[in-house]
């Protein structure tokens, strides 16, 4: 094989001229027919047991110069691009200009190739100083939901619904006096003044009794993610069957010692208190090198190429897949619940993606820069950790995976430039 590489007129590209030698690609051909054979059905012949010759005479020479071409043409590119330590970072655009049974194979690739960002100034950055202090509030306000997942509901008869009450009802919804799919439900329990229903519904249930009916009258809101219904009046007929009320408990030391492990509410709220302190110091810290990060990446020269935001919309897309299958729910239904198609949502994510590759691609720069590494023993202890993770303490294949390896490197690295840059910020 032998391959010529030249940069394009266009920035981070090179387009590589390759030549495959005719014995190779021949090779490669008959390859081809042996997989292929048992399709080809030629009078005279029993089915797949046509020589070469015959099943090129009688469908064409050309016959199996795209599949062999396929076949080789992988291979040939990792070898080119290892040979010349090109990083790609996109598919290649191919151009055939010769192939052909005896002949030489030849044919360019033009790639994108991953750019070196150009540093600005990443020390001394200046950002605005990020704190948060726990406030009473804040405590009494953790308090309220414990008094909340510990209270109890209790029976109301003598009066009608009001706000804050949980009233059980049947309910069926009609437009234009048509029931429609998904608008009918017995004996549900609905929070009076929870906000989970269309606006107004709730205010009229309020004052409504126990096994009265009642006809309420509201409209979709026009962004309602059910196009049939945006915008539209309805109508629900709603039956009251139960009044409920919470009953909190008095937040005292008995309190404290049935809804914790302490014995008094003084010791309770000290808890909470260091509990919230130690978010805020994570959250801080997050913030802040959230923050410097934006900031130095905003100082560097990069171009990135088309194929890296491309890839990174395609990973995004992949882990929202993801986490969707863990809901049981398919991405196809997920696209029809916000009305966009495939298209739509990755142009909506491009400008996420083109931030996420400029970050890693400044953190590089840093690295490089800094001369920042990872040791062995920083690498082994994190490998131990990821492994116990996942079941593989005694897995010395993946303890010794090189993939692995040097995927944990490299996030160490990236984690280490990250504490430089605070470390060098200047907090206002």
């Amino acid at each position: 094989m032998n391959c010529k590489v030249e940069k394009t007129k266009n920035a981070n590209e090179v387009k590589l001229e390759l030549t495959v030698e005719a014995n190779r690609f021949d090779e490669a051909m008959k390859k081809v027919y042996f997989k292929t054979a048992k399709y080809f059905n030629i009078p005279g012949f029993r089915k797949g047991k046509a020589p070469m010759n015959i099943v090129e005479k009688y469908y064409g020479k050309e016959i199996f110069y795209e599949d062999t071409f396929n076949e080789l043409v992988p291979e040939v590119l990792e070898d080119a691009l290892k040979e010349n330590k090109i990083e790609a970072v996109s598919r290649p655009d191919i151009d055939v200009k010769q192939i052909g049974k005896g002949q030489d194979l030849i044919f360019t690739a033009v790639f994108q190739t991953k750019p070196e960002a150009e540093l600005g100034k990443y020390k001394g950055i200046e950002i605005k100083k990020i704190e948060y202090t726990v406030k009473d509030k804040d405590v009494n306000h953790e308090l309220e939901h414990m008094q909340e997942h510990n209270s109890r509901l209790i029976s109301i008869e003598d009066r009608p619904v009001e706000k804050g009450d949980i009233a059980t009802i049947d309910f069926e919804g009609f437009v234009d006096g048509v029931a429609f799919e998904g608008g009918k439900a017995e004996n549900y329990d609905l929070e009076i003044g929870s906000n989970s229903f269309i606006p107004g519904f709730e205010d009229q249930v309020i004052g409504t009794k126990i096994d009265e009916e009642k006809d309420i009258n509201v409209k979709f809101p026009e962004e309602y993610f059910s196009k049939e219904l945006a915008g539209k009046d309805a109508t629900f007929k709603v039956k009251v069957h139960a009044i409920k009320k919470k009953e909190l408990p008095k937040l005292d030391d008995e309190f404290a010692k049935e809804a914790s492990e302490f014995d008094t509410l003084k010791e309770l709220k000290a808890s909470i208190k260091e509990r919230l302190e130690k978010e805020n110091e994570e959250k801080q810290k997050y913030e802040t090198e959230e923050a410097v990060v934006k900031a130095v990446t905003e100082n560097i020269k990069v171009e990135v190429p088309s194929g890296m935001i491309e890839t990174e919309v395609e990973n995004m897309i992949k882990d929202i897949e993801t986490r969707l299958s863990y809901q049981g729910i398919k991405f196809d239904q997920y696209l029809q619940m916000l009305g966009k198609t495939m298209e739509e949502m990755k142009k909506e994510y491009e400008p996420q993606a083109e931030e996420a590759v400029k970050t890693r691609l400044m953190l590089e720069a840093v690295i490089k820069a800094e001369k920042i590494e990872a040791n062995i023993e920083e690498i082994d202890e994190k490998i131990k950790e990821m492994a116990k993770n996942y079941g593989k303490e005694n897995d010395e294949a993946f303890l010794q995976n090189e993939n692995v390896r040097n995927y944990i490197e490299e996030g160490i690295k990236s984690e280490k430039a990250v504490d430089f840059l605070v470390k060098n910020a200047k907090m206002k």
